[in-house]
């Protein structure tokens, strides 16, 4: 599949998101042709990308003055700490609002690298270049950036949206199959909230798009960033229709948080579990039918995705998991928003419920 240029345009700032293969060695000419133009660069590099792509993004780069920090990614690292160390960094070499911060890595080191460039000298130039499929086809997309706290994640940040996109495909080959799974949870919200088409695509086609099969694998990133793409480009701020792509995310966050941000449970494979949960609650208040909701549980079992809560806790952990719900960053009342589902590809997300509704929910999940 030939180099990919999709144009995200929002109330604030038009960028373009580049996706391909081998699409490292135009960065040159992709910045020129954008104008992106800079002095300085400081590149922020996960630590888990492999020493020779990060070369190869160095070498790929104007050669102006390049500056390397390395993050350790991980969601307890992503912190005010770390904001800290970036910004004395653009801080000690005089950075100015004309240069530029490129973030190299997944959806955390995006996050973080983001929020640091939205707040330095109240921003600067920020290019993402996302090294995992969960940041490839959501976190890089719509600019959210943001840090955790002991109160919960990703409850201090910013829209920032970054200067240029560039998706390449040559990263995906370096991960683990874990994370794998982990992108693929963000590609299958996409579909349940936006398309049945899609979700029909990926019912047929999930082994080989895990397995990273060409051309199906651009083809989905493809389509699963045109789908956010179109609700970012609505709902910038999130004041409506962009609460749709938090579809399973209230479960996911609080799981996340409950777990303490531990390698047991993963972002995605948080997700993956949320978007049960979500479907399931759905469907215990009859808005969602039991076939749609079968069709969505018969593909995680095909596909043996993370699907059973009761794997990662007991009972003793619901109010612990209900509490982390209740300081969601989409609530605004006595009452706790939840995205749901009516059926694959309508979600609603105008609905409220007492937690004591949340908590039986889940109090019976657990009890199995």
């Amino acid at each position: 599949m030939n180099l990919i240029k999709l144009q995200v345009k929002t109330g604030h700032q038009k960028y373009p998101i580049f996706i391909g293969k081998n699409i490292l060695n135009k960065l040159k000419l992709i910045l020129k042709e954008n104008f992106i133009n800079f002095n300085q660069c400081l590149v922020i590099a996960d630590k888990n990308v492999p020493k020779k792509l990060i070369d190869k993004v160095l070498n790929s780069l104007p050669k102006k003055k390049i500056f390397l920090h390395y993050f350790k990614s991980s969601e307890k690292n992503k912190n005010q700490k770390s904001i800290d160390n970036i910004l004395s960094i653009l801080l000690s070499k005089n950075f100015n609002r004309n240069d530029c911060v490129v973030s190299v890595g997944g959806g955390i080191t995006g996050d973080v690298s983001g929020f640091a460039a939205s707040v330095f000298k109240r921003g600067l130039k920020f290019i993402n270049i996302p090294t995992t499929l969960l940041s490839q086809v959501d976190s890089s997309i719509g600019g959210k950036t943001g840090i955790n706290n002991k109160y919960g994640k990703n409850l201090i940040g910013a829209f920032y949206q970054p200067s240029l996109v560039i998706s390449d495909i040559i990263f995906l080959k370096s991960l683990p199959k874990r994370e794998i799974v982990c992108g693929y949870g963000e590609i299958l919200k996409h579909a349940i909230i936006a398309d049945k088409k899609f979700f029909t695509f990926l019912d047929i086609n999930g082994s080989q798009i895990l397995n990273l099969k060409s051309p199906l694998i651009e083809k989905t990133i493809l389509k699963s960033c045109s789908i956010k793409k179109k609700v970012v480009e609505t709902d910038e701020k999130e004041i409506g229709l962009r609460k749709i792509l938090n579809f399973g995310h209230t479960f996911a966050h609080a799981y996340e948080a409950t777990l303490g941000y531990s390698k047991k449970l993963n972002h995605g494979e948080a997700v993956i579990l949320g978007i049960k949960t979500a479907a399931k609650f759905s469907l215990s208040n009859n808005i969602l039918s039991v076939e749609e909701f079968n069709l969505i549980e018969n593909h995680l079992n095909k596909l043996s995705l993370p699907r059973n809560i009761h794997k990662f806790f007991s009972l003793k952990d619901v109010n612990k998991i209900l509490s982390f719900i209740k300081k969601d960053k989409k609530n605004n009342t006595n009452k706790l928003n939840l995205i749901l589902l009516k059926k694959i590809g309508s979600p609603i997300y105008k609905l409220q419920f007492h937690e004591k509704k949340i908590y039986l929910f889940l109090r019976k999940e657990l009890i199995k």
